[in-house]
Formats: structure tokens, C-alpha cells, sequence
């Protein structure tokens, strides 16, 4: 049985995170070649192991940089040929702040890390997979950003700005070969998480590993048809 993925080049921002191992894990579980992206690659090597590979490679990068996203992106085609699915999973949260009362460093940072290297990124993989004819972009919302909620502003801001330049990107480049889909997950069991939060029943949240498959069929030939779609991902029924 040939693996979904197999010479496949698969390239996962925020790697070194919870999400981020659990998605490079269920693409590598289907044969992908993975280039693991961070801020430090002590972060990768910590998460992944000291030693890279013949398919796995880790690259440091800080995607808040035009340039280095595009490094990035360059040494994936200097290494494998091609980039073929862009996962972009860094990002960020931050609440508590009414809007008028939202200082200019949490706007900041929320829209750095939430949108600004989803623009960043795809500035610089987008041409890559128009030349190679096509390829899959799949992106990280959040349920909450489908509509405002007191205190969280800024993050609902920042993320409802990945859900529209998805829907952007994905009818610019439907007829040109690359599929554009958002995944908007609810609470994710972390080990962070439950400790903010330790009177909550983690049960209710979503598990990164069923997020991970969610984004996997994204990045397969079998969403072939699905593009500019927003995924909710809310947890175990």
C-alpha cells in the first residue's frame, strides 16, 4: 500500500509545538518529506530529536522577517525538489483586554504571529507552487474568530484576518492549481492549556492529533475539490 504522501515535501510552521508535532507526525505516518520550520532549532531538535534525515529537515527561521520566510522556503527547494503542502501553524493568544483598552504591543504581537507569517509565507511558497503546477496551503484560524467575543479583540481580530486571506488566496488561486483551506479548531488539549485552565474539562477539547488528520485530508488529492473552505474542528461529540 503506497503511503498518501510519499515524496510529497510538506513544509509545517510552528513546528516545534504541540500542534506542530502532532501534524509532522501524521504526515510522516503517510511517507512525507517534512521541513520542520521554528524560531530555534534547539526547539526542534528538542521536539524532534538531535539528528535530521534523508526526509526530514529542520530549519530556524523567524517568519515576523520577510527574508528569512523566504530562506525557508528556498532551502525546501534547494533540498526536495519542490514544496508541495504549506502548513502554517505558528501563531499565538492573548485575551483579557476590552477593545479600548487593547495596548499597541498585544495588537502587535497578536497580528505578527497570527497574520503576518501567513503573509509572509505565502509570499514566499506561493510562486514555488505555481511553477511546479499546483500544490496544497492549509491554515490555522479559530472557531472564535467567526464572530466577536469581549476580551479577546485583538485575537479574534488577528485570526478572522487568516480566515479572509484564505478565502482571498483560495479564489486567486483556485484555477492555477493550489487549493486554499482554513481548519478553525476550538480549545486544543495541551499540556499549556490545562494548566491555564485546570478547573475545565479537557474531554471537550480537541485532541492535536484529530486536528492533525482534519489538516492531512486538506493536503490530500482526495480534497481535490475543496478549496476556500473553513473547517470547524470543536472536539469529541
Amino acid at each position: 500500500m503506497t503511503a498518501m504522501f510519499a515524496n510529497k515535501t510538506v513544509l509545517l510552521t510552528g513546528a516545534a509545538g504541540n500542534l506542530g508535532r502532532a501534524v509532522a507526525a501524521a504526515f510522516a505516518e503517510q511517507g512525507a518529506r517534512l521541513v520542520l520550520v521554528d524560531r530555534e532549532r534547539e526547539a526542534l531538535a528538542a521536539a524532534f530529536g538531535a539528528q535530521e534525515g534523508p526526509s526530514r529537515a529542520y530549519v530556524a527561521a523567524n517568519l515576523l522577517e520577510q527574508k528569512e520566510a523566504t530562506d525557508a522556503a528556498q532551502s525546501t527547494v534547494r533540498k526536495f525538489g519542490r514544496i508541495d503542502v504549506l502548513c502554517n501553524l505558528a501563531g499565538g493568544f492573548r485575551m483579557g483586554e476590552a477593545v479600548h483598552e487593547t495596548s499597541a504591543a498585544n495588537w502587535n504581537f497578536l497580528f505578527d504571529l497570527n497574520a503576518r507569517t501567513v503573509l509572509h509565507m505565502a509570499q514566499a511558497v506561493v510562486p514555488h507552487m505555481l511553477a511546479a503546477g499546483g500544490g496544497r496551503i492549509v491554515n490555522v484560524g479559530a472557531f472564535a474568530a467567526q464572530k466577536g467575543a469581549a476580551q479577546m479583540g485583538a485575537y479574534i481580530a488577528s485570526k478572522s484576518a487568516v480566515i479572509r486571506m484564505t478565502e482571498s488566496m483560495a479564489a486567486e488561486l483556485r484555477e492555477r492549481g493550489i487549493n486554499v483551506n482554513c481548519v478553525l479548531p476550538t480549545i486544543i488539549d495541551t499540556p499549556e492549556n490545562r494548566k491555564d485552565m485546570p478547573d475545565a474539562d479537557p474531554a471537550k477539547w480537541v485532541q492535536p492529533s484529530d486536528l492533525a488528520r482534519v489538516m492531512l485530508f486538506l493536503a490530500s488529492p482526495e480534497s481535490r475539490a475543496v478549496t476556500g473552505a473553513l473547517i470547524p474542528v470543536t472536539g469529541r461529540v
